[in-house]
């Protein structure tokens, strides 16, 4: 039987202000506070608000048939609680439906998993105890920034004790494989891999509106016809996309909620069903392991790291930020931690691309790639220059065994954390078993005693 796992993304990017060279050590304020508030209150109007009412619906229509997986970065969950708190209850709404799993993303929605291994577990570990906090769900499945993946990266999500991890379906990576079905990771076979069916996501995100599309209009017969017809053997197809598809990328007007609120009742007459990530991870075994050594993207047509990495502007600018990571990480600072989450943000490189076509990309404020890198330079100038100044008399080999001991006492912690809520199952499964057998037990007849008088 074919499982569609379905996913979206939540991730809105923190604009940064108009930072000149003279700014820095006198201002340490980086945001455009309006375009923050604007951007996430049009998006949540336009696309948030009206999808996740839809997905409530479906959830309540469909019980226990359609079922559906939410990520949010720390970036958007923070803008979210200051301007559409709306938008965090219908989460709330729909995680309570029972259909809706959370799975779990790097804070910042940044690049750390590539450049620093230490910053990127404490940014996973910063968005589980957010997304817990919020919404009580405890992620048992990740999700990289932009979908990135290679061997090394599953292998440290593999450590963290995740089941599984989402990443795009790239065809140089798979070359004659197909994205139905599940892979393991080559360094860590215990964590399961769900491929993105990059043709049928695309066609919801980006295509359906199109009207020189060959297939516009498409119904929602149609799109189950496609995956019904897919070889027997091919159980699983995702569908992976950004939230803001339905009713930004495809507005409201192409009926796009109204496709999506059909595809259920078109799954059942086809005997194809809908499945959460962790639900396909323990379901459905790995065939075999996925080689992926150099890393793989789900942004542009190369699906790699070119849209952040791609030239020495956006490499520079990455290096500089992250020559601090370790002072970072051991600071206490909550206002150094929060600019930390916000600099790192994969938008803040993208805006520096030169890539072809990328001329007439959206770029915020910024009238080039070139005025974005100096921008984000001015700032990080600033930025770098206060996190040394927290640390004078310290130098890099100092911080590094520092670091070393600060993950070994967490790595302490957790390990007793774990044994005390193994023995607390263990004290309540003894309670149980000692409850069962005195209630078990056949009262005890009292004999009483005459007295002769």
């Amino acid at each position: 039987m074919k499982n569609i796992c379905l996913y979206f993304e939540i991730h809105q990017n923190i604009h940064l202000k108009r930072y000149r060279f003279f700014d820095i050590g006198s201002d340490h304020y980086y945001y455009d506070d309006y375009e923050n508030e604007k951007s996430i209150v049009e998006t949540s109007n336009n696309s948030y608000i009206p999808a996740l009412t839809t997905l409530i619906e479906m959830a309540e229509e469909n019980k226990g048939f359609f079922k559906c997986a939410l990520s949010l970065s720390g970036c958007s969950l923070d803008l979210l609680e200051v301007h559409a708190p709306q938008v965090i209850e219908l989460i709330k709404q729909l995680v309570a439906t029972g259909c809706c799993e959370i799975i779990a993303e790097p804070y910042s929605h940044g690049l750390a998993s590539l450049r620093n291994e230490n910053v990127f577990r404490e940014e996973v570990k910063h968005l589980c105890d957010k997304v817990e906090g919020l919404f009580g769900a405890h992620p048992k499945v990740f999700r990289n920034s932009c979908s990135i993946y290679s061997d090394d990266i599953g292998r440290i999500v593999s450590s963290m004790g995740f089941k599984g991890m989402l990443t795009e379906g790239a065809k140089h990576i798979l070359g004659w494989k197909s994205p139905h079905y599940v892979y393991h990771c080559a360094q860590a076979p215990k964590l399961s891999l769900l491929l993105r069916d990059n043709h049928l996501s695309e066609d919801i995100s980006f295509r359906f509106n199109d009207h020189n599309w060959p297939a516009y209009p498409l119904f929602a017969d149609t799109y189950m016809n496609w995956i019904e017809q897919l070889p027997k053997e091919e159980e699983l197809v995702n569908l992976f996309m950004e939230l803001c598809a339905l009713g930004v990328f495809q507005p409201l007007s192409s009926h796009i909620l109204d496709f999506l609120k059909a595809l259920p009742a078109e799954a059942k007459k086809r005997g194809i069903r809908f499945a959460t990530p962790s639900e396909v991870c323990k379901a459905i075994k790995p065939i075999g392991p996925l080689y992926v050594q150099d890393a793989i993207s789900w942004v542009d047509e190369e699906r790699d790291l070119s849209p952040w990495l791609g030239n020495v502007m956006q490499q520079e600018a990455c290096d500089k930020l992250y020559s601090v990571a370790d002072r970072v990480l051991v600071c206490n600072d909550r206002r150094i931690k929060q600019d930390w989450d916000y600099l790192q943000a994969t938008n803040n490189f993208r805006f520096m691309s030169t890539k072809a076509g990328s001329e007439h990309a959206y770029r915020g404020i910024y009238d080039s790639a070139y005025d974005a890198f100096t921008n984000y330079m001015n700032i990080i100038g600033d930025f770098v220059t206060r996190v040394n100044n927290l640390y004078p008399d310290l130098d890099n080999e100092e911080i590094s065994p520092l670091m070393t001991t600060i993950r070994n006492q967490e790595e302490a912690l957790e390990r007793k954390d774990r044994e005390i809520a193994k023995l607390q199952k263990t004290l309540e499964l003894v309670k149980g078993k000692a409850e069962d057998g005195q209630s078990s037990k056949p009262a005890r007849k009292t004999r009483k005693k005459t007295v002769n008088s």
